[in-house]
């Protein structure tokens, strides 16, 4: 019986023993979970940040280059226009003059307009 008792109690001791650093190793987990969790907060705030300011920058550079492309587009439009105005008093002065040279014109390229189109 004696032995039975101090198999008992080492069996005791060693379960003791085992609950113990079972509970300082679920410590450990817990304060290296926690720091991890913090740090992976840390990090997704740090990415998050980069990535807005990443995406104002685009936003702004394509504001800029938006409003530059329809000033040159309103510049090359202003001075087609013109030239189209021009031409087209030129055009009222040469039929003017020569009627009949310009009548000429406008059959000769209506007749290639029509051939270019009966081809296809």
């Amino acid at each position: 019986m004696f032995a039975r008792s101090e198999y008992s109690r080492a069996t005791s001791a060693t379960i003791g023993d085992i609950n113990r650093r079972l509970r300082s190793l679920e410590q450990r987990i817990d304060r290296a979970s926690n720091r991890a969790s913090t740090r992976a907060a840390d990090a997704t705030d740090n990415v998050s940040d980069a990535i807005a300011s990443a995406l104002a920058g685009i936003a702004t550079r394509f504001r800029g280059d938006g409003g530059a492309i329809s000033e040159e587009a309103a510049r090359v439009g202003t001075a087609a226009a013109k030239l189209g105005g021009e031409a087209l008093q030129r055009l009222s002065k040469e039929a003017e003059r020569r009627p009949l040279v310009m009548l000429a014109v406008a059959v000769g390229v209506g007749i290639l307009v029509g051939l270019v189109g009966h081809r296809r």
